[in-house]
């Protein structure tokens, strides 16, 4: 029985059946793993390996280097077998047999075969989990090897077939805007993909957007007879001639369009205020989807609705409804956050001692979340605590921890505390199925077991969120996976850009890639890029400029240098004070940032999780006795 999973549609490595990964060495013995790979069972011999894995200049003892490497995977794959089963020597070769099941690759295959014969339903499951299988591109470290372009086209001609098909699946079972949004990306980057342009048409032209519809398929010839002097497939024609001609067969079964009309028809019939509620629940579904700021829009627009009828256990119900927990301690809109809290705060004067428990509860939680990182709530999130725990409400109590966590940065030093409460989260979200609070719990628990230099477990949640995120499209979990592991394999902050700037979400990115490229430098080295670091400006500057020699700048800003936000960063920014400090000579800020880090002197400055600055200990120097 095998106890790990190889995943090479992305990150080349092999996770353990407690979620943990496996090591695999370095990176010519993990390049050895998928070249044998991609040889399918077949056996490779040692001169191929060594001319594959040094294709320059192979060192004098390459072939037992190739040895090694082999003695080293099998002892992480099958370290329990006396007969190597999974990485076998045959003649004057290897070749890795792992079974089909233990490998992405294989599993993705498998399921995009088995749905050719499927209804569409079915289909469409196996369609959307052969690509769940992929977490970016295919051996991506090994991306200029000469033995992986071949494999690696053959992999991007699956993805892209599997896009398409899952698409028609979509198309025949009525989901035609994930359809369409699904294959309006494809073209964008495929603009050769002939069938997606078709599917694209059929798609919209299902949704009742015939224009869109028409322009899709002009839209098409144009790009492949000018921009890539290619012939259109006969069948975009038939298919322009057919919606012009308004052609019954093209209509799925059930248009989707026709479902919408029909709810929204009831919809307008159910009154006012059962309307506003509603809508909460659908705002919020909104946020956990991606579209961020316009959830935040509406949700004030809702609550302000609410405020109108002069009923407050209306508006606490519309302003509990939006339980949507966040990870990160900046919020992406400050004064509609102020305003949120506000509000709410009226509503619980208005309530008074007669109010619903569980209603006052929401909206303590409520000012405890959006109050983040800019005043003190703590004591409205214990009470909401108290309060959930007393009326045994699951989720009433996740709401409330939620809250608890965005304001446990009283000082540094608090990770510990962080770690445990998130971790209540996830073992009540997982009892009662509570998918939102799960990828919250997960999140918040990678970031403090960062701080607490535990990664291999943080490398577990990580995982589960991505899992989680897949399965109950949560895109926004996505982005701190990313800048995590983009963190844990020292990648370039440059990587943390792209993601950050698509993020959408404005309190976590405005000045984090320049945060992220000024804290990598090097304590000495000149002046170096001069990125705007935004809101971190009063801490990263002083760093730049003691690291580029202006002991005097540096030295005049840390005069005046205030105390971190009561977040995530606050142990890296108090560290990059110290360091400036400690470059430009400056004992009052050398001293104020010693006292403020001391209580953390047990953690690593990495409890953003996408920011690690090392062990903080080294850098505090020992207590008077």
């Amino acid at each position: 029985m095998h106890t790990w999973d190889l995943r090479v549609l992305g990150p080349v490595r092999v996770v353990g059946a407690d979620g943990r990964p496996v090591a695999l060495g370095g990176r010519r013995q993990r390049e050895l793993l998928c070249l044998l790979l991609t040889a399918r069972g077949r056996v490779v011999g040692v001169e191929r390996l060594v001319d594959e894995l040094w294709p320059d200049d192979p060192p004098p003892r390459a072939k037992g280097a190739v040895r090694t490497f082999v003695s080293d995977l099998r002892r992480a794959l099958e370290a329990d077998r006396r007969r190597p089963r999974v990485l076998v020597t045959e003649g004057a070769g290897y070749a890795l047999r792992p079974p089909p099941e233990c490998v992405d690759v294989r599993r993705a295959e498998r399921w995009a075969e088995q749905a050719g014969g499927a209804p569409p339903e079915e289909a469409a499951r196996l369609l959307g989990d052969a690509l769940a299988q992929w977490r970016g591109e295919p051996f991506e470290e090994f991306a200029d090897a000469e033995w992986a372009r071949a494999e690696r086209a053959r992999l991007a001609e699956l993805r892209v077939r599997t896009v398409e098909r899952l698409a028609r699946a979509r198309l025949d079972t009525g989901r035609i805007d994930e359809a369409v949004a699904s294959l309006s990306a494809l073209v964008g980057s495929h603009p050769w993909r002939e069938e997606a342009w078709r599917l694209l048409a059929l798609g919209l032209y299902r949704g009742g957007r015939r224009r869109d519809a028409l322009a899709a398929l002009a839209g098409a010839r144009a790009r492949l007879v000018d921009e890539l002097g290619l012939d259109p497939d006969p069948r975009l024609a038939e298919l322009e001639v057919r919606i012009l001609r308004g052609d019954p067969a093209l209509r799925s079964p059930a248009s989707e369009r026709d479902v919408w009309s029909n709810a929204a028809a009831a919809y307008a019939a159910v009154p006012a205020r059962s309307r506003l509620e509603t809508t909460a629940a659908l705002i919020s579904d909104l946020a956990v989807s991606g579209a961020v700021a316009a959830a935040a829009e509406q949700r004030l627009e809702a609550i302000t609705a609410a405020e109108r009828f002069g009923d407050p256990e209306l508006t606490a119900r519309v302003i509990g409804r939006f339980d949507v927990p966040g990870v990160w301690t900046r919020s992406d809109d400050p004064a509609g956050a102020a305003a949120v809290v506000a509000a709410a705060e009226r509503t619980l004067d208005r309530l008074g001692d007669g109010g619903s428990r569980a209603a006052r509860a929401r909206l303590l939680a409520t000012v405890a979340m959006e109050s983040r990182g800019t005043a003190d709530r703590g004591a409205q999130a214990r009470e909401a605590e108290r309060i959930a725990r007393e009326l045994g409400d699951p989720r009433l109590l996740c709401t409330a921890l939620a809250g608890r966590l965005m304001q446990e940065f009283g000082r540094t030093g608090l990770a510990g505390r962080r770690r445990d409460l998130a971790a209540e989260v996830v073992d009540v979200a997982v009892d009662h199925d509570l998918a939102t609070f799960e990828v919250h719990g997960r999140i918040s628990r990678m970031q403090a077991l960062s701080a607490l230099g535990l990664f291999a477990e943080a490398d577990a949640d990580a995982e589960r969120v991505d899992a989680l995120a897949d399965r109950f499209d949560r895109p926004l979990a996505g982005v701190f996976t990313a800048l995590y592991r983009r963190m844990r394999e020292d990648r370039p902050p440059a990587e943390a850009a792209a993601v950050l700037a698509r993020s959408g979400m404005a309190g976590l990115a405005e000045g984090t890639a320049a945060l992220l490229e000024a804290a990598s430098l090097p304590d000495g080295g000149g002046a170096g890029p001069a990125p705007d670091p935004g809101p971190y400006a009063p801490w990263v500057l002083p760093w730049l400029a003691a690291r580029a020699g202006d002991r005097d700048r540096a030295r005049a800003l840390l005069d005046a240098v205030p105390a971190p936000p009561h977040d995530l960063l606050q142990e890296a920014l108090w560290l990059l004070v110290l360091k400036a400090a400690r470059l430009a000579g400056h004992p009052e800020a050398l001293s104020r940032a010693t006292d403020a880090l001391r209580p953390a002197a047990a953690e690593r400055a990495a409890g953003s999780a996408l920011l690690d600055l090392g062990p903080i200990a080294p850098w505090l120097p020992a207590p008077p006795l």
